[in-house]
């Protein structure tokens, strides 16, 4: 699968380096913990999926590194790096192993089929 991103060329040279350091520290802080845990999600406050994501793993006793980005009201503009940078348009975004799974739906289905132990 490849999703059809913006060639650079088609990127004035002017605004190439910012759009390459947009949100960067956001960026590189989930890709270092997506490889140093199994399971990372990556949620918001007071979103009912990340919750559900956290507590489900926390029943099945799968530990897993959560990363918080802001509320409907604040961090916007780090989210939608996240977005961005993984072409997933919802909080929670569950990765296992560095792979993005989905979000809770995706990884409910993992546990219930046993995928994920």
């Amino acid at each position: 699968m490849t999703r059809p991103i913006l060639d650079e060329q088609h990127l004035h040279p002017a605004i190439r380096t910012q759009i390459s350091n947009y949100q960067h520290d956001i960026l590189q802080e989930v890709q270092t913990a997506i490889t140093k845990h199994k399971v990372t999600v990556v949620g918001m406050a007071h979103n009912p999926y990340c919750i559900r994501a956290t507590s489900l793993l926390e029943k099945h006793h799968i530990p897993c590194h959560y990363l918080e980005y802001g509320n409907y009201f604040g961090k916007w503009k780090e989210r939608g790096a996240l977005k961005m940078w993984t072409g997933w348009p919802t909080f929670p975004m569950v990765f296992v192993d560095g792979v993005l799974i989905g979000g809770y739906k995706d990884l409910k289905k993992l546990i219930d089929n046993k995928e994920l132990a």
